[in-house]
């Protein structure tokens, strides 16, 4: 059944009431066509609750935005969806390249601070967020009495004489749903052990981020990245109002999951809209991704607070080689990432997300 407007349809009843399902929401698949985004594939979804969001094939399968009723979950930087042409791998050069939006994604050999690993100079962040995805299918259809809608592509970061990569990336929604579905292989097709390092680089931005907001996990422990990291670090999930000349700060967090092995993370603000409530969650496996980064980065414009499961820290390939906590993919081997990404749309769904958790907590 679809639930929509207050009421639930089955297929027949709906259809007999609007033309075609591009009405009340669906996919659109286009290109992208001014300045240095040219060329730029997007595939935009709705699912008809107001909850909307943008995949960018032609960036990786990264999301570019999300809205639910008209308000953003998500910072968007001045850069913009920058085509993957203009990409500067070298250094920090990758900044030039973040448009945020709701996902990001790093890896896939190599993510976090710039490094020389092995005699190879490695940038911010890895490639796989910069190589436009093939195989693009963007499609939905009725399967009983739901419609379900989806996009597939596959991203490969590949070298002669190195790593051969590949990233096969699904992102579903049904229609009347206000989440979506994020379900990932990654497939070493070379014929070497190579490095896996991915993170998922989710980024809350206003009015889910603002001052009185919250970082709510099941929190076992944190540790703060560097000195500016120490700064308040009790209060390190807590958001500021956005501050002149603030230093971004990271901080790596072990999540407890739960009996089935999901970790719950959310960004909320309990004073939107005069005590509303608002926010988004995210739902992952701590096998997958045993490590919880959060980047609170409350500066003025740059006014963002990223939610990020990783396979690893965000202090480079080199670092987590020489502590030996680096991953690798065998020949053939493949690696699963499945994730649920969702909006709290009052505090009411807040206060039974903040028992989940606490739940965990306390089992």
């Amino acid at each position: 059944m679809v639930k929509l407007f207050g009421q639930e349809f089955t297929r027949r009843e709906l259809m007999r009431r609007i033309g075609d399902v591009s009405q009340v929401g669906g996919v659109k698949h286009y290109l992208l066509w001014d300045g240095n985004q040219q060329g730029v594939e997007a595939v935009d979804f709705r699912t008809g609750t107001g909850f909307s969001f943008t995949v960018l094939p032609g960036r990786g399968m990264d999301i570019s935005y999300a809205e639910y009723q008209g308000k953003s979950l998500c910072w968007r930087s001045p850069t913009g969806e920058v085509a993957a042409s203009y990409f500067e791998p070298e250094g920090f050069g990758w900044l030039r390249n973040f448009f945020a939006g709701l996902l990001t994604t790093c890896g896939l050999s190599y993510f976090g601070e710039p490094c020389t690993d092995e005699g190879q100079s490695l940038g911010l962040h890895g490639r796989a967020s910069n190589i436009p995805a093939r195989n693009v299918c963007a499609a939905g259809e009725w399967q009983n009495d739901e419609y379900v809608m989806w996009v597939t592509g596959e991203i490969r970061e590949t070298t002669v004489f190195g790593e051969n990569l590949c990233l096969k990336r699904k992102i579903s929604t049904k229609l009347g749903e206000n989440r979506f579905f994020i379900q990932d292989k990654v497939e070493n097709l070379g014929w070497e052990k190579t490095p896996l390092m991915v993170l998922y680089h989710f980024n809350g931005g206003y009015p889910v981020v603002d001052e009185g907001g919250r970082l709510l996990c099941p929190k076992v422990s944190f540790v703060p990245r560097d000195e500016d990291a120490k700064v308040e670090a009790e209060k390190h999930d807590q958001f500021l109002p956005p501050t002149p000349h603030f230093r971004e700060r990271v901080y790596h967090i072990d999540c407890k999951p739960d009996e089935e092995g999901n970790v719950y993370a959310a960004l909320v603000n309990k004073n939107f809209n005069h005590g509303e409530g608002f926010g988004f969650y995210i739902k992952y496996k701590k096998e997958q991704l045993p490590v919880l980064v959060e980047w609170k980065m409350n500066g003025e414009g740059h006014y963002v607070v990223g939610v990020e499961p990783a396979t690893n820290r965000v202090e480079g390939r080199h670092k987590e080689r020489t502590s030996g906590t680096l991953k690798f993919l065998e020949p053939g081997e493949i690696c699963h990432f499945d994730l649920e990404v969702g909006v709290l749309s009052s505090n009411e769904e807040i206060a039974e997300f903040e028992r989940k958790i606490n739940n965990v907590i306390k089992g």
